[in-house]
């Protein structure tokens, strides 16, 4: 089986094509994998930075976390689920016993492991999956749409973190990545007042104009535009920090007016430094963090959405490549590109 293997604690991966063959276990299933996609983790991973060797990965490992695929085998005690259905898979995996597990908050799993880093994952012609964390695609999605669920479900997730409250505010998102944009799409047509997407990359500034937030430059003066926007106000009511990039969290902290909610989304390399007394403090600042989907509260909305039209995933692709191309995908992740698919059919 042809596969991205992550090998050593060292930089790099290894396409091979000559992975073993996934088989379905007591409550799992093998699904033959249609689209998967890549994210800013793969990246960290590839690199073997800081913030990749925290996640503490079983190695040597299938990379691949975000993807859906065709169930071909099923395993024994796997009820709901049969050979031809089309899943997108959930890429934390929980234990079920901690008390977050027992108190509706898995999302926090005192022992999560996660898909393509402590099992093997998706970057690969076929996957084994338990069977809890597959999630059977409405009628008419594709494949590629599915592959990026558990992306759009972060942004989905940071919305419902932020307690919805978009409405009429006024909204500032730090890195327009594809998180970020969904943040973007999502807070527009929940009516905000307004919304500006703050990224250093042209490219991804011009996706956000297009789909009509204000895009700014990190050194465009961020701080002084939101306060004009919003004027006695002092400053935007919710922003949500996408980017993980040193210092973006002071910049926010200034930018938000008095009461306003930050919810952190991007993983940091680094400690990053918070001004207690001048902003949780003397300013009232809510400061909220996520960690995958909430299960399932998360997926639900998702689905809802896509399958009532309101939001579409499709505009966020814009490569689909082989597995052999692992190397030029993460490259493209810091260039001229949104959401980078490796579709294993095409060789």
């Amino acid at each position: 089986m042809r596969a991205v293997v992550k090998n050593a604690a060292e930089r790099g991966v290894k396409y091979v094509t000559d992975a073993g063959d996934p088989k379905a276990t007591e409550g799992s299933v093998v699904i033959q994998v249609g689209a998967a996609s890549l994210c800013g983790t793969d990246r960290e991973l590839y690199e073997w930075t800081p913030s990749a060797q925290a996640f503490n990965l079983n190695l040597p490992v299938i990379l691949g976390h975000e993807g859906a695929g065709t169930v071909v085998e099923v395993g024994a005690g796997v009820t709901g689920l049969k050979v031809g259905d089309q899943v997108a898979l959930e890429s934390h995996l929980t234990c079920g016993q901690c008390f977050p597990c027992r108190t509706g908050d898995a999302h926090t799993c005192e022992r999560t492991g996660i898909l393509g880093m402590h099992i093997d994952g998706v970057f690969a012609e076929y996957a084994a999956v338990p069977q809890d964390i597959c999630v059977k695609l409405p009628t008419g999605l594709s494949l590629e749409s599915g592959a990026l669920l558990e992306a759009a479900g972060v942004a989905v997730h940071a919305i419902q973190r932020a307690n919805y409250s978009v409405a009429g505010r006024a909204v500032l998102v730090s890195g327009a990545g594809p998180v970020g944009l969904v943040v973007v799409n999502l807070a527009l047509l929940m009516g905000a007042s307004h919304v500006i997407a703050v990224d250093p990359n042209p490219y991804r500034r011009a996706q956000a104009e297009k789909l009509g937030a204000i895009a700014l430059h990190p050194n465009d003066g961020i701080v002084e535009r939101c306060r004009e926007l919003t004027g006695r106000r002092g400053g935007f009511d919710v922003a949500f920090e996408c980017s993980g990039a040193p210092g973006t969290l002071a910049t926010l902290f200034e930018a938000v007016r008095r009461e306003a909610t930050v919810i952190t989304v991007g993983h940091p390399s680094r400690p990053a430094e918070v001004d207690i007394a001048a902003h949780i403090n003397k300013k009232g600042i809510t400061l909220r963090g996520i960690f995958g989907r909430r299960l399932w509260e998360t997926w639900e909305q998702s689905l809802l959405l896509l399958d009532s039209g309101k939001l579409d995933l499709d505009w966020l692709i814009t490569h689909r490549m082989k597995l052999s191309q692992i190397d030029e995908a993460v490259e493209l992740l810091t260039g001229d590109a949104c959401k980078v698919l490796l579709i294993p059919d095409l060789g």
